[in-house]
């Protein structure tokens, strides 16, 4: 128990998958506008994540390592992961279309968010067996939603701020990122 709220710290605070990796940028930066979308964003992350690492977990012990086809890793990941991504697009389309709407682009991105992927990987470079692996993929999805919404509130406060021309837009964006991350950094004393 104590080495699953170590990898649940550890994954979702010191080494947040975005603001310590540097994965899943394209989602963070472009979703992050209004907290409401960032917030649906990372739900359907969370879902994808936890659900992906518990499948790529079982499949590659049980398939990959068996047959001896550990090389086939990534673009059996990848399936899987365009697979679940595939299911909540129809998911959201049915249940929640403005959700759907605001999402936009970047629902299906999803598919290709290094985050994701990079998630199932470390699960096996770190040789997690199926519950470290699914609790390191919801607590690393759990940081990206922290991160993802936390960006999109100060997002929303800047939007009406004096801001030097200079800095409108992507140089703010960024900064505050930055900015972010080294808050984050303080968060390393905690194991």
């Amino acid at each position: 128990m104590k080495e699953l709220i170590i990898i649940l710290i550890s994954s979702a605070l010191i080494n947040n998958v975005v603001l310590s990796q540097f994965l899943g940028l394209c989602p963070f930066l472009g979703v992050s506008k209004r907290v409401e979308t960032a917030a649906g964003m990372g739900g359907a992350v969370i879902f994808v994540i936890t659900i992906a690492s518990a499948f790529t977990s079982i499949i590659y012990k049980f398939v990959l390592e068996k047959t001896g086809l550990e090389y086939m890793q990534t673009i059996v990941f990848i399936l899987v992961i365009a697979a679940l991504v595939q299911f909540v697009e129809m998911f959201l389309k049915k249940t929640s279309p403005g959700l759907y709407q605001a999402l936009g682009v970047y629902l299906p991105l999803i598919t290709t968010n290094c985050a994701v992927l990079g998630v199932a990987l470390n699960n096996v470079t770190k040789s997690y067996n199926i519950i470290q692996g699914v609790v390191n993929g919801f607590a690393t999805a759990v940081g990206f939603t922290i991160a993802i919404v936390i960006m999109a509130g100060i997002r929303e406060k800047t939007e009406y701020n004096d801001v030097s021309p200079a800095f409108k837009g992507s140089p703010i964006v960024l900064i505050t990122a930055g900015l972010m991350a080294i808050a984050f950094f303080g968060f390393a004393g905690l194991i």
